[in-house]
């Protein structure tokens, strides 16, 4: 077993396990860690605790130390200077005519470096602007071409769920969504019904999925006969979460609905999952153009 301390540089962000040697740290502390980018002023998530050894990658990198009040101070410079770096960039892009968008600017805590994250169509030669900022800055300075994913992170904003962005809140890293899960997952297969504030398919659909696989691995398909405590019938409904169906039982001239616990069916002939007939051939490829979209997205 290895004591470890839980750091997030950045929220939202991913958490990496550092030595905290013979410090006790509580959620909430903000600490100095070295990374590979240099020092960073970042946050316990999760205080002392020890994990096997097969969950760590050695050697850990030891807590510098407990931010101080000096050092929250200026961590707290660097964001206001970030702001006028913004404003800087802003005014040069347009001096050097460059067809990009600037999202975010980030300071370095020991102040080493600068990075300028924008998004762009394609390839942005701004040798000159870095030159120009470097003169201004005395500093290293670095852009970075981000993703529609990244630059929604960055800016952040609220889910048709009504609530903060997963990516803005929780996800730490970004995978491939597929339509494949939306059908698994009973939603409509409308593309702004599926797609987040990025355009493209939604991040939940990708973290659910797991759960629905599951689910789905055990539970009869619509259209499956089954033999309930009243007779047999064929699934006309399945809620997939719930493990609840709906089934249609014909006995003579008389039709009914009941529902069903799936674990107090037995299944007597399950069926193959059939394509959505109610998709437009429009809708079916603008979908299939965002999940082409989102592998490149993934791949670059």
């Amino acid at each position: 077993m290895k004591t470890i301390v839980g750091i997030r540089i950045k929220k939202p962000g991913k958490i990496y396990y550092f030595d905290p040697g013979k410090i006790e740290f509580k959620i909430g502390d903000n600490v100095i860690v070295e990374t590979a980018l240099g020092e960073e002023y970042a946050e316990v998530v999760i205080p002392n605790k020890e994990v096997s050894e097969d969950r760590i990658v050695s050697p850990l990198k030891p807590v510098k130390r407990k931010a101080t009040d000096r050092d929250k101070k200026h961590y707290e410079d660097n964001k206001r200077k970030e702001k006028e770096a913004f404003d800087i960039a802003l005014k040069n892009i347009k001096k050097h005519k460059l067809d990009m968008n600037l999202i975010d600017v980030e300071y370095k805590f020991d102040n080493s470096k600068i990075l300028f994250y924008f998004t762009a169509d394609g390839r942005i030669d701004f040798r000159e602007l870095v030159k120009d900022l470097a003169a201004i800055f005395k500093t290293r300075i670095e852009l970075r071409q981000i993703g529609i994913r990244d630059e929604i992170k960055r800016i952040g904003g609220n889910g048709i769920c009504g609530r903060e962005l997963c990516c803005c809140s929780h996800l730490a890293n970004f995978e491939t969504v597929s339509i494949k899960m939306a059908k698994e997952q009973n939603l409509s297969l409308t593309p702004s019904k599926i797609s987040g504030a990025c355009g493209r398919l939604m991040c939940c659909l990708k973290y659910e999925q797991e759960v629905y696989e599951e689910k789905l691995s055990r539970l009869p398909k619509v259209g499956a006969i089954v033999k309930t405590d009243e007779g047999e019938g064929i699934v006309s409904n399945v809620e997939i979460l719930k493990e609840m169906l709906t089934v249609k039982i014909e006995d003579k001239d008389n039709v009914k609905y009941k529902k069903c616990n799936a674990k107090d069916i037995v299944v007597i002939k399950d069926v193959e999952v059939e394509e959505d007939e109610n998709v437009e051939d429009s809708e079916l490829e603008e979908l299939e153009k965002l999940e082409e979209l989102d592998k490149e997205d993934m791949n670059s």
